[in-house]
């Protein structure tokens, strides 16, 4: 099993900045693509950033300039830099991480979800 452990949401005003944390353990034999979902009430679960394992990234349009997401392969960790936060990034945010995992003398591809951070920008 693979757990995912996130860490870094709050409060924060509109401008302001925020870095969340994803940190995968487990039986893990190799991840593949890391990346930050958000869920705002009322609506469906979107992509806001991802990074592959060969660095390639990925970023919700909405972001785009002001999100940074990044990784570290030693720690299984996957972090992103929110600056310029605004009102509309208000959202329960999401890591999703896919990968190999180990199990007996064979392995299976994992999709894990992290548990989720809440983000709140407001004045």
């Amino acid at each position: 099993q693979v757990q995912l452990v996130e860490s870094g949401g709050g409060l924060v005003q509109p401008g302001g900045s925020l870095r969340l944390s994803c940190a995968a353990s487990g039986s893990i034999r190799s991840i593949n693509a890391m990346g930050f979902y958000r869920q705002a009430p009322g609506k469906q679960r979107e992509l806001v950033a991802a990074v592959t394992s060969g660095g390639s990234t990925n970023y919700a349009d909405s972001v785009k300039g002001r999100f940074t997401i990044s990784r570290d392969n030693a720690k299984n960790t996957v972090y992103l830099q929110m600056n310029s936060l605004k009102p509309e990034d208000t959202a329960v945010y999401y890591c999703k991480v896919d990968g190999t995992s180990y199990s007996g003398t064979y392995y299976l591809r994992f999709t894990s979800w992290g548990q989720g951070t809440q983000v709140t920008v407001s004045s």
